[in-house]
C-alpha cells in the first residue's frame, strides 16, 4: 500500500503550490525551499515516469548545480519525504526511488489540477461537438479557472517555460470553447470580453482575431469587427511582413458584406 490514508489526495501545481490528503495539507511554505518546490511540481508533472538523478538535478538547479549535487539532492528528497509523512502518506514510498530514478507514487484516484483541466477541457471540446452545450461550458470553465493560476510564479527553468507553453496553450483551447459557445448562445458581451483575453496572451493567433470579429458581428457591432480585422492586418504586416490568411480575410469579407 503506498500511503497510510485512503482520504482523497489532491495536488494543485498552479496557483499555490499545495499537496491534500483528506484535511491535512502540504502547503509551498513548508517545503525544503525554492528546491522542495521544484521538487514536488516537476516530481507530481512526471509522475508517470521514472526520474533519473541527474535529470532531477538538472530540474532543480538549471544554471549551476551544487558541487556535491548528490548529496543536496537528497537532502530535498529527504525533507519532502518528511512533509508526505507528515500529512498521513508513507513518505518513503510516495517518494520511491530505485536504479538510480525517483518517482513519485501518489494513492490511486489522485487529482491533479491540470490534468483534471486538460481532461475537462477534453470532455467541454468532445460536449460541444456532440451539440451539449450546457456539458461543454461547464467542462470549459472548470478548465479556465484551473489553468489561469499561474505555474510556480517567481520561479524560472527552462522545464518551466516548456510547461507555461503547454499550459497556456490548453487555456487557448478553454477560451476558444467558450467564446464559441457565448456567440452562439447570444452572450456576446462575454465573448467579446474572453476574446480579447485570449488575444492578449497570443497576439499573432490569427483565429483569436477571427473569434474576435465573430463575436463583435454576432453582437451588431460591424464597424468594431472590421477594427479588429484591421488590426490584426497591421499588427502581421508592420511586425511578420505578411498579409491575413485568406480564411481571416473570409470573415472581414462576410461582415464587410453584411
Amino acid at each position: 500500500m503506498i500511503g497510510k490514508t485512503l482520504a482523497p489526495t489532491r495536488v494543485y501545481v498552479t496557483g499555490r503550490l499545495t499537496l491534500e490528503a483528506g484535511d491535512a495539507r502540504l502547503e509551498q511554505t513548508a517545503l525544503p525551499g525554492r528546491q522542495g518546490r521544484l521538487a514536488l511540481a516537476y516530481l507530481t508533472l512526471s509522475r508517470t515516469r521514472p526520474v533519473p538523478r541527474d535529470e532531477l538535478v538538472e530540474a532543480l538547479w538549471p544554471t549551476h548545480a551544487p558541487r556535491s549535487a548528490d548529496t543536496a539532492l537528497s537532502a530535498v528528497v529527504s525533507k519532502l519525504r518528511s512533509g508526505l509523512t507528515r500529512i498521513g502518506l508513507d513518505g518513503a514510498a510516495t517518494l520511491d526511488s530505485a536504479a538510480g530514478c525517483y518517482q513519485l507514487r501518489l494513492p490511486p484516484g489522485t487529482e491533479v489540477d491540470v490534468e483534471t483541466a486538460a481532461n475537462s477541457l477534453d470532455r467541454a471540446e468532445g460536449s460541444r461537438r456532440a451539440g451539449d452545450v450546457r456539458a461543454a461550458w461547464a467542462s470549459a470553465t472548470v478548465a479556465t479557472a484551473i489553468l489561469r493560476r499561474p505555474l510556480l510564479p517567481g520561479d524560472d527553468a527552462p522545464w518551466l517555460i516548456a510547461r507555461r507553453t503547454d499550459l497556456r496553450n490548453l487555456l487557448l483551447r478553454a477560451y476558444d470553447c467558450l467564446v464559441e459557445i457565448w456567440t452562439e448562445q447570444g452572450d456576446t458581451t462575454l465573448a467579446v470580453a474572453l476574446a480579447k483575453d485570449a488575444l492578449a496572451i497570443a497576439p499573432y493567433r490569427e483565429s483569436g482575431y477571427r473569434r474576435l470579429m465573430h463575436a463583435h458581428a454576432a453582437a451588431g457591432d460591424r464597424a468594431d469587427a472590421l477594427r479588429v480585422f484591421e488590426r490584426c492586418r497591421a499588427l502581421l504586416r508592420e511586425e511578420l511582413g505578411v498579409d491575413p490568411s485568406q480564411e481571416t480575410q473570409a470573415v472581414y469579407l462576410a461582415v464587410l458584406n453584411k
